[in-house]
């Protein structure tokens, strides 16, 4: 299966916030986050959602196995 290509700009507007959809990016995957408990409103600690967050992982407390419980819905342009 092919999957969506979203650009950053369509990765921004799903932050909880402007759209309900809570989805991040990792290593050019967007995942849909927002059925975690820890991603509500779209902030998880320091982090919003609508981001790439593959820079940012290096400092979480876990390790990027956290992403295999969420679903992949596109790639990052």
């Amino acid at each position: 299966m092919d999957l969506p290509i979203y650009s950053k700009q369509q990765l921004a507007l799903r932050n909880g916030q402007d759209k309900p959809q809570i989805w991040i990016a990792y290593k050019g995957l967007i995942y849909d986050v927002g059925s975690s408990r820890l991603w509500k409103n779209g902030k998880h600690y320091e982090h919003w959602a609508g981001q790439d967050l593959t820079d940012e992982l290096p400092d979480a407390p876990h390790t990027e196995t956290v992403f295999e419980k969420f679903e992949v819905i596109g790639k990052l342009l």
